[in-house]
């Protein structure tokens, strides 16, 4: 997701995958016994954090930086002033105790960043999206395969959403039968004079759909246990921004897989009204039933996030969701310890990137 705070002169807000309040507890007990020492390239989306919190809470220990802002560089070293502050990259990448690279960079650079960790050996996480051309996409694919390395994109809207990740629980445990269709629903809150000015070009961010729908083709294929999939229709638009003509704040597709159907739409139209950046929604139909997610909020409803909804034949119920656990973090550490896929396999990764890519591809631009 792409939010705002004034804190970040880049202009993005913070999502935590493990809680700000946990985190120095957390980097404590890991720098005591670290399982992974790990560092940072770019920072240019607060969506860092969260992620730097996942994987210090799954054992890892966080080493050394690199920004290029001073003013994002600022804000990383209060947030975590056991870190090393480097002024080259290669300080982190090359650093041979470390075993993980992590980065949120300008959306357009993180392919090539993956490339020269992969090549040097390391494993890379980053944040979506991962990827922005078809053409990136096969050079990531080339390199992973040829060094075997963990190339990771942090779909947030599953990772960190406990009420998505207890859905998946009840998807795999037959809850509603075998699952015919998803449709995610991701609006974002917009502020212009918060925005870094590679957040208006989608040669940087990759369009609308594949930055902001990757995480609907993420989900998408993870409950309806596709394998493979196909673009039926896309579409894009710049409704409220003249003077941006590139920009798009709304889009929309439909795919099909071989485990099930999708819809995805997303846009920048979340009003002011509303207490929350977006109320981001996932629609999972199945045989047997289905499950409404209310990500970020109830509209009207209940106060706070991770609201599940589920009716079947047993009837209509609420499931409360607080204490889910969260396992990116730990499962990343412990595929990068043992080579494993617990986290999220490869060839899922590079699907959902490569569905939301082709999407936003082949998009007819509404008038």
């Amino acid at each position: 997701m792409l939010e705002t705070t004034a804190a970040a002169a880049a202009g993005i807000a913070a999502t935590a995958l493990v809680p700000d309040r946990l985190a120095g507890a957390a980097a404590a007990a890991a720098s005591a016994a670290a399982r992974v020492r790990f560092g940072v390239v770019g920072v240019n989306h607060s969506h860092i954090y969260g992620m730097v919190n996942a994987v210090v809470g799954g054992g890892g220990e966080l080493v050394s930086f690199h920004a290029r802002e001073p003013a994002l560089a600022s804000e990383f070293a209060t947030r975590y002033p056991a870190a090393r502050r480097v002024a080259d990259e290669r300080a982190v990448t090359e650093d041979p105790t470390i075993r993980l690279v992590l980065s949120s960079i300008v959306p357009n650079e993180r392919a090539a960043l993956g490339i020269r960790v992969m090549q040097l050996g390391k494993d890379f996480v980053c944040d979506k999206p991962g990827i922005t051309s078809l053409s990136q996409l096969a050079d990531v694919r080339r390199v992973q395969s040829e060094t075997k390395r963990i190339y990771s994109i942090v779909y947030s809207e599953r990772f960190e959403n406990r009420a998505t990740v207890r859905a998946g629980e009840l998807v795999r445990e037959g809850a509603i039968g075998k699952v015919i269709q998803t449709i995610g629903l991701g609006p974002h809150r917009i502020h212009p004079p918060e925005r870094p000015d590679w957040f208006w070009d989608p040669n940087r961010y990759g369009g609308i759909i594949c930055d902001i729908g990757s995480h609907q083709f993420d989900q998408f294929l993870w409950f309806t246990g596709s394998t493979s999939g196909e673009i039926v229709a896309s579409q894009v638009r710049n409704v409220s921004h003249p003077d941006r003509p590139a920009f798009q704040d709304f889009g929309d597709a439909m795919v099909r897989g071989n485990g099930g159907a999708g819809y995805i739409r997303v846009d920048w139209f979340t009003p002011a009204g509303l207490p929350t950046w977006g109320d981001t929604r996932l629609t999972i139909l199945g045989t047997e039933g289905y499950i409404e997610i209310r990500k970020n909020t109830d509209l009207a409803g209940r106060p706070g996030a991770d609201h599940l909804f589920i009716a079947d034949a047993k009837g209509v119920r609420y499931i409360d969701c607080s204490t889910v656990e969260l396992t990116y973090g730990r499962q990343i550490v412990d595929d990068v310890l043992n080579r494993t896929e617990t986290a999220m396999s490869q060839a899922h990764c590079f699907l959902a990137t490569e569905l939301a890519l082709r999407a936003q591809h082949q998009a007819h631009m509404l008038p």
